[in-house]
């Protein structure tokens, strides 16, 4: 038997959480082979719910599930953690702009950034909550001991829902798509890449035959799915951003298979595809199971995909302005 590892959950009793924990727990996540502790943080008024929620992890009698720590300190959440997946944030309230939204949930994330100086060795972060990319950046910059590199923001759903339109135009399973990536922001300016995906080998735009809908209402479609969800079910996509987390912490713990890649928001080092350093965008990476990752290279920019891609990254920097005296 392996020796147990840390994993903490952030905005434990919230809703998303509450879809990702028990898949966690029960071993589809690290594999059936590696027993875990998982660390739970809410905050004060929550920890009731969080205590129902552990009652029901006890319940489940998950062999791999080694014990709980429940708590509202970020500094005791992360202590010893080799896994942070970041998902609690603040919702949007009415009449809050997207500016107050960033400066409420940045303040979260410079005290948790701070505080995963006590995460292991081998610490690997995966950030969740919304404004995903500049809660991301906002944590690797005030955890400076920690190497850029493992942080992440959670693009996977957008990937999962480009696939799914994908396949359904085309009229194939989702498994016959592969090299989808999304460009910059998880928010409305993303920009989902068709020209580069792939369908039964060939590229999309062959495989579809409607480049008007390619270009308009697959785009949208992806970039609006969690509004048209929240208006359809009165609820926000926790099941499938939950499923999304496991998909993308999956990837990043196993090779990627030849000639695919995998999209997640890293910090830009200003090397790649013309997107500013500074920022944490979207690429396409590839993952070498053992913790590292690169960005693939040589993907065709088109004049249409560059367009998309400034508008999403002038989205990125705005955002990292709004949270500048946030980042250390």
């Amino acid at each position: 038997m392996k020796s147990p590892i840390r994993v903490a959950v952030t905005g434990a009793a919230g809703q998303l959480a509450y879809s990702l924990i028990f898949r966690i727990a029960s071993g589809g996540v690290f594999g059936m082979d590696q027993p875990l502790q998982m660390n739970l943080l809410e905050i004060p008024p929550a920890m009731k719910a969080l205590t129902g929620v552990a009652m029901e992890l006890d319940d489940c009698a998950f062999p791999l599930l080694q014990g709980m720590v429940l708590t509202d300190k970020a500094e005791e959440a992360f202590d010893g953690i080799s896994w942070g997946l970041l998902v609690g944030s603040k919702p949007r309230g009415p009449g809050m702009e997207r500016k107050d939204l960033l400066t409420e949930n940045g303040k979260i994330f410079v005290g948790q950034g701070q505080a995963m100086e006590r995460a292991a060795e081998d610490l690997r972060v995966l950030v969740v909550g919304n404004p995903a990319n500049t809660n991301c950046l906002i944590a690797l910059k005030n955890a400076s001991d920690i190497p850029a590199g493992r942080f992440h923001a959670m693009m996977r759903l957008d990937q999962n829902r480009a696939a799914a339109q994908l396949a359904a135009k085309a009229g194939v399973g989702v498994d016959q798509v592969s090299n989808i990536v999304i460009w910059g922001n998880h928010s409305a300016t993303q920009y989902p890449d068709f020209f580069n995906a792939r369908i039964g080998g060939k590229p999309a735009a062959e495989a579809i035959s409607d480049r008007a809908w390619l270009e308009g209402d697959f785009i949208s479609t992806v970039q609006q799915r969690g509004k048209a969800i929240i208006d359809a079910r009165g609820l926000s996509s926790a099941a499938s951003a939950a499923n999304a987390a496991v998909d993308h912490v999956i990837s990043m713990r196993s090779p990627t298979p030849d000639g695919d890649w995998v999209s997640s928001g890293v910090l830009s080092s200003g090397a790649h595809y013309d997107i500013p350093e500074g920022i944490v965008s979207s690429f396409p990476l590839r993952f070498d199971g053992k913790g590292g990752w690169e960005v693939v290279e040589g993907l065709e920019i088109g004049a249409f995909a560059r367009e998309k891609i400034e508008a999403t990254v002038k989205e990125l920097q705005e955002e990292r302005s709004v949270v500048e005296d946030l980042l250390g």
